[in-house]
């Protein structure tokens, strides 16, 4: 079983690397969006000393951008209040204009993984600047640069891979990069784009893990499989597809699909959220990640409870101590 955590200011210091690598986590992640990899070459360098200093070998995975969408940069963070209206677009929020295009009448707008919720007033409409909708908010919130961003239902046709993926692709093995995971995978062709990338870097060793975010992914699973060294189950985005209580059976045939072929598989998200700013972890939380493995997960993972949240040693010694009794307990069953 591998244990990941994501990198990020609470976990910014050798110390604190070296702390949750004895607790057990085995992996890091690298998250993209916000940054190439020789932008955030400085984490790397602390994990692998904190890996020299315990003699561990630590996998190191980045998270591309790929066909994802996501705010643009904008220099001061918005506190979204239920009942005001936001423009989004020319003049107002970045928005990627392909996204704008697919905004309809009534359209629910998820922001950072559906922690904020708008409504659109209108289709988008032709601006000074390119073009813009009206939205109200529905469920308000801290709005940041770069979160990500979706429309209920639909599907924005997007690359699979960005410039600035494909930089990151050159630069991989210099930076000891074990494993890349594609966002919003969406059909083999997406997984065969990264393949061939991969390939001409001289990267075709590094491991490839197909993110499944929408329903496309959900619908494609058999064909994604082959083309993929492990299947991550990412609720996040996924949950945004549906309504949240469909999303347990989601993961569930997600689960069965790869445990039929063989296929490795990641749980991701939310895993332990109230540890953000608590020091113990909900009884809900701990069940999840003991479901997760008796589901046959093969890694957990963390995010924003080791990246920005205040207790992310204790997070990491929650998640392996549980996945590692889930295991002793599928032993003896």
């Amino acid at each position: 079983m591998e244990y990941y955590g994501t990198l990020g200011p609470a976990c910014g210091s050798v110390q604190t690397l070296k702390e949750m690598l004895a607790a057990g986590m085995t992996g890091v992640r690298l998250n993209l969006s916000h940054g190439d990899l020789e932008e955030n070459g400085h984490w790397i360098r602390m994990v692998q000393e904190a890996g020299r200093e315990l003699h561990s070998q630590v996998q190191i995975l980045m998270d591309l951008r790929g066909p994802e969408l996501r705010l643009g940069r904008f220099k001061e963070e918005i506190q979204a209040e239920e009942g005001s209206w936001l423009v989004l677009g020319d003049g107002g929020l970045p928005v990627p204009e392909e996204a704008l295009a697919y905004v309809c009448p009534g359209d629910r707008i998820l922001i950072d993984d559906g922690k904020v919720e708008l409504e659109a007033e209108a289709g988008a409409a032709p601006s000074a600047g390119g073009c813009r909708i009206t939205a109200r908010v529905v469920r308000g919130g801290l709005i940041k640069s770069g979160k990500s961003l979706a429309i209920e239902g639909k599907a924005v046709p997007m690359p699979t891979l960005t410039e600035s993926d494909r930089k990151n692709i050159r630069a991989a093995v210099s930076y000891g990069i074990t494993g890349v995971m594609l966002p919003f995978v969406r059909n083999k062709e997406d997984l065969l784009a990264l393949r061939e990338a991969l390939k001409e870097a001289g990267a075709g060793e590094i491991q490839v893990f197909a993110k499944i975010e929408n329903m496309q992914g959900v619908e494609s699973i058999k064909e994604l499989l082959p083309y993929c060294d492990h299947v991550v189950i990412a609720r996040g985005d996924l949950g945004n597809a549906m309504p949240l209580w469909k999303l347990p059976g989601v993961q569930k045939r997600l689960a069965r699909e790869c445990r039929e072929e063989g296929k490795p598989f990641m749980v991701v998200t939310q895993m332990l959220d109230s540890m953000h700013e608590r020091a113990v972890p909900t009884r809900a939380e701990v069940l999840d990640i003991y479901n997760a493995v008796l589901d046959g997960a093969s890694s957990l993972m963390l995010t924003g409870e080791t990246a920005a949240g205040s207790y992310p040693v204790q997070a990491v010694e929650y998640l392996v101590n549980t996945g590692e009794e889930a295991l002793r307990d599928m032993e003896e069953a």
